[in-house]
């Protein structure tokens, strides 16, 4: 037992790392911020363009969100930030992980979006239009804030499942959270910085978790 404690809950320990898991901490946190926001915005106006059935883009969208979807996160990753500078594009560590978010994130939610807006019936769109609003003046007034209240629960629980992703940033050595506890831990020889991080972590995940199961009891209840 005091193996145990010594090894995973070393106060001392927890104490001379702190100030790499809060660098950690703060550099995860601006990672899911833009990652996050570029994702759902990439997201929404794929899901968008795709509902107005242009026969030249639409195709071109179909194959994006597949082959996304298909292709792990951190391979994504990899692909990014090791092969992009063979062309001459060098990403620092944190733009190529927020690039593979929003490019990963964006095509998971261009479904989630577009299921929401095909969930309304057409009947509304085609009033707001003869009432003289354009395609996307209806789909803003009308069409999205049904749409969004629909798809509020896979919304969040797909935002949950990017938010963990991000761990794989610690893949490139940009000093996340993951990465920090793990240098701290090759420097203790400790694994208590890497409860450290679990901590952190759960604070930021558990109340998305709340939010989840909130979402899913409203929708089984028909509120």
């Amino acid at each position: 037992m005091n193996n145990i404690v010594e090894n995973f809950f070393n106060i001392d320990v927890l104490i001379r790392s702190r100030h790499l898991l809060l660098i950690g901490f703060r550099t995860t946190l601006q990672l899911i911020g833009l990652g996050v926001i570029l994702a759902m915005g990439s997201g929404l106006v794929l899901a968008v363009l795709r509902h107005a059935r242009k026969r030249f883009l639409n195709p071109f969208i179909v194959v994006y969100v597949d082959i996304v979807r298909a292709v792990p996160i951190i391979v994504t990753l990899m692909l990014i930030y090791y092969t992009l500078p063979f062309v001459g594009i060098r990403l620092p560590a944190f733009w190529a992980a927020t690039l593979a978010m929003s490019l990963n994130g964006g095509a998971y939610y261009s479904e989630i979006f577009r299921a929401g807006i095909e969930a309304i019936s057409k009947g509304q769109g085609e009033a707001a239009r003869s009432l003289g609003l354009t395609y996307l003046q209806a789909m803003r007034h009308v069409t999205l804030p049904q749409a969004l209240r629909i798809v509020l629960p896979p919304l969040t629980t797909n935002t949950l499942e990017l938010i963990k992703a991000s761990a794989v940033a610690s893949t490139v050595a940009l000093p996340d959270l993951l990465r920090q506890a793990l240098q701290s831990q090759s420097t203790t020889l400790n694994a208590t910085p890497l409860v450290g991080a679990l901590v952190l972590y759960l604070i930021l995940l558990l109340p998305l978790v709340q939010l989840v199961t909130f979402f899913e009891k409203r929708m089984k209840a028909g509120v």
